[in-house]
């Protein structure tokens, strides 16, 4: 068999790493951070458990690239969805929904991206968390925004703020009431976005399943994979 190109390779490579951030998310989701280690991730993502420390420092970088990716993808994806709109009111309305919703539909794997934020190595700056917030700065710069340098961050502030109140344990604060005082702010419409009664495109089976935010196919000719 002839050697594969360096094309295939690098294709199977990023494969492989979405398939340990998919599996990172539905574990941390399902059991907790404490209770999901880097080899039921690689057991999951059906990948050799040295893979994991090949593509990622430690479990918490893996875990917020993953927590990012999901929060990037589904930004994404309420911002472009039909009807399409390039209205800056209706966009950040949009974001807001989206970064509140994660918080009501995946409390576990939110909380405890919010718990490894405040831990000691910080805030992870990944791919995953630049292209996040390359959507939120354009939100903001549609929205009118004067100072996007300045007005970013305090979106940024204001959001993680809203899904920390959601889920304080013992203490949560209503969605609807942080969404409330989001929108009065940012002088919103209650209307606009994805109202809490509503029910987002596709309903609940949709929104449990997040493979589409992993392109996680195997090519025709990938085989069991090692560390370079």
């Amino acid at each position: 068999m002839s050697p594969r190109s360096a094309s295939v390779n690098e294709e199977l490579r990023r494969r492989s790493r979405e398939r340990l951030l998919q599996a990172a998310v539905e574990l941390v989701g399902e059991h907790g951070y404490d209770a999901t280690t880097l080899g039921d991730i690689a057991d999951r993502a059906g990948s050799a458990r040295g893979l994991v420390s090949y593509y990622f420092p430690g479990k918490r970088q893996l875990v917020q690239s993953a927590v990012h990716r999901l929060m990037h993808r589904t930004l994404e994806e309420a911002l472009e969805r039909e009807p399409r709109t390039e209205d800056g009111r209706e966009r950040m309305a949009r974001a807001i929904d989206a970064i509140l919703g994660l918080a009501r539909d995946r409390p576990v794997l939110m909380r405890q991206h919010m718990a490894g934020i405040l831990q000691a190595e910080g805030f992870v700056q990944c791919p995953e968390q630049q292209r996040l917030a390359v959507l939120l700065r354009d939100t903001v710069a549609r929205r009118g925004s004067a100072d996007v340098d300045a007005d970013y961050p305090m979106l940024r502030a204001l959001l993680m703020g809203a899904v920390y109140s959601a889920l304080i344990p013992g203490a949560p604060m209503p969605v609807p009431q942080l969404r409330a005082e989001l929108f009065e702010r940012y002088r919103l419409g209650w209307e606009l976005g994805m109202p809490p009664d509503t029910e987002g495109p596709g309903g609940g089976a949709r929104g449990a399943d997040v493979s589409r935010f992993f392109a996680t196919g195997r090519h025709p000719a990938e085989q069991p994979e090692r560390p370079e």
